[in-house]
């Protein structure tokens, strides 16, 4: 009997240990990261604080991530899409690779920062402008006024000297892309990138390029997100800050993948980004304006309200994306 008993009790322990571990691997919550390592490390760290959760991310540009999860509909490798324009996470459900969550934090924000259908949720608000380093401007144009509007890109003066990212790959850029079709038009609009891509002297990946080739002083003046350039000026870097007239704002957005194993976990990061404390987080971090109400920015944002924005039509922005890039990698690239 004794011995029975030991077998049992080894067996019990064995199947206990198991189902354990299987719970705790099906707990690690697994992100896809299109925001910058630091927020993503932070972030994920301070909700595995929280709720006691693992949490491990994987950072790559928009397009890469956003194909990605695409690709994995059916087996997704993550849990969560962190990050990215409005657009790229509407492209990401219209593919059915989207798990909808209506999270109840949602409830208090704008009503521009939640998809209809609950598949994303907008936890940051974006807006697009011009950073300047006025050392190498000065240097450069001692004669030419500062660029105030986005029309001012065009002096032909400034050719070589702007640098912005391919819309390709950044959803950064794609917004400027569609900025400009949705405030001049199409064809006006492409009148306007075209004669604009013939003054940029490069078209990196990142979205975070811009602002940093702007800050070493590599190049005059850069396309790129307020709070970026908002970030490396606050960290002493010679940068000017433009907000443009008839500018485009978007939000960043977390979504979760279909068919993730990990749906309980995945919920629980939804209502985490969304709270107080993860969005004060990120902003102290990365200068962004929270969408929670009761969240606070950090000193140095520019207040959304001091920004002239055009009414952007995402859905728009979404349906246009392959024939917009395929123009542009034709047209420019």
């Amino acid at each position: 009997m004794k011995k029975v008993l030991c077998v049992l009790g080894a067996v019990f322990s064995a199947v206990l240990i198991a189902l354990t571990g299987c719970k705790k691997e099906q707990q690690e919550l697994k992100v896809y990261a299109i925001i910058h390592d630091e927020e993503a490390q932070a972030l994920t760290e301070l909700f595995t604080q929280k709720t006691g959760i693992p949490a491990t991310y994987l950072r790559a540009t928009t397009g890469e991530l956003v194909s990605r999860v695409i690709a994995e509909k059916d087996d997704p490798q993550a849990d969560i899409l962190l990050g990215g324009a409005s657009s790229y996470h509407i492209q990401a459900a219209e593919a059915g690779a989207l798990q909808p969550y209506a999270s109840p934090l949602a409830k208090q924000v704008p009503p521009y920062a939640v998809a209809a259908d609950n598949t994303w949720t907008g936890f940051c608000v974006l807006t697009l402008g011009i950073g300047i380093n006025q050392a190498r401007f000065a240097a450069k144009f001692p004669s030419v006024d500062t660029p105030r509007t986005w029309e001012d890109l065009l002096d032909p003066a400034f050719k070589g000297e702007i640098v912005m990212t391919d819309p390709a790959a950044s959803s950064t850029s794609y917004l400027f892309v569609q900025g400009q079709l949705q405030r001049l038009g199409w064809d006006a609009g492409w009148n306007y990138l075209l004669k604009l891509s013939q003054s940029v002297g490069q078209f990196p990946d990142s979205g975070s390029a811009p602002p940093k080739l702007i800050g070493t002083g590599e190049y005059a003046i850069g396309i790129a997100y307020l709070h970026a350039l908002t970030k490396y000026k606050a960290q002493g870097f010679d940068i000017q800050l433009v907000a443009p007239p008839q500018s485009v704002g978007d939000v960043d957005c977390v979504s979760i993948m279909k068919n993730t194993k990990n749906l309980d976990a995945a919920e629980k990061f939804v209502d985490f980004i969304l709270s107080v404390e993860a969005q004060e987080l990120m902003s102290s971090l990365d200068f962004t304006i929270p969408v929670n109400p009761d969240a606070k920015s950090v000193e140095g944002a520019i207040p959304i309200a001091d920004i002239d924005l055009i009414e952007y039509d995402t859905k728009k922005a979404s349906e246009q994306r392959k024939d917009v890039l395929d123009r542009w990698t034709k047209e420019v690239k």
